[in-house]
């Protein structure tokens, strides 16, 4: 048993290929020879004239309604469809806009990056013009030895929280 949905998209598949063959030579070929079998019936006496235009008439009428009818559908569905695709076109847009946006922030961070480079290389030379060798031994021996003192500091830092932490915790315990 079909769902409503398959149903509608049944009767939407139906509509389409009704459009379609509507606006096909094999149509203008099939309603031209429709009107002249209509128009030539009564000539050999088979319907009078005026029953035939009556007919004529009201099946054209109906026809016309269904076709406007179908054609609205088409109408409609092509529209959901130019929708969704602006809709799209807006998405990407802005996506398009935000890696702009970002390529801009990066190309900023590249020329920060490559003036800090041109500044550490000369700073580099300068080092290397107004000192010797063991200039720069005894700088970087004393900065070693300023970076293991913070690094021991903070280590006797923590070691003194975490002392005071179990003396917390041996106080809690006498208590209990």
């Amino acid at each position: 048993m079909k769902t409503s949905h398959e149903r509608i998209e049944f009767l939407e598949k139906m509509a389409d290929g009704i459009t379609s063959w509507i606006g096909s030579i094999p149509s203008l070929i099939i309603h031209t020879l429709l009107f002249l079998t209509a128009f030539l019936l009564p000539s050999f006496g088979v319907v009078d004239f005026d029953k035939m235009l009556l007919v004529l008439t009201t099946v054209l009428s109906l026809e016309a309604i269904y076709l406007s009818i179908l054609i609205q559908m088409s109408v409609n569905k092509s529209h959901e469809k130019i929708e969704d695709i602006q809709e799209d076109i807006e998405e990407i847009s802005e996506d398009i806009e935000d890696i702009q946006e970002d390529l801009e922030e990066i190309s900023e961070d590249i020329e920060e990056i490559t003036e800090d480079i041109e500044d550490i290389q000369e700073d580099i030379e300068e080092i290397n013009e107004d000192e010797d060798d063991e200039d720069h031994i005894e700088k970087a021996k004393k900065a070693i030895l300023k970076s293991n003192v913070s690094s021991n500091k903070n280590e006797i830092k923590l070691l003194k929280d975490k002392i005071q932490e179990l003396q917390n915790m041996i106080d809690e315990l006498k208590k209990d």
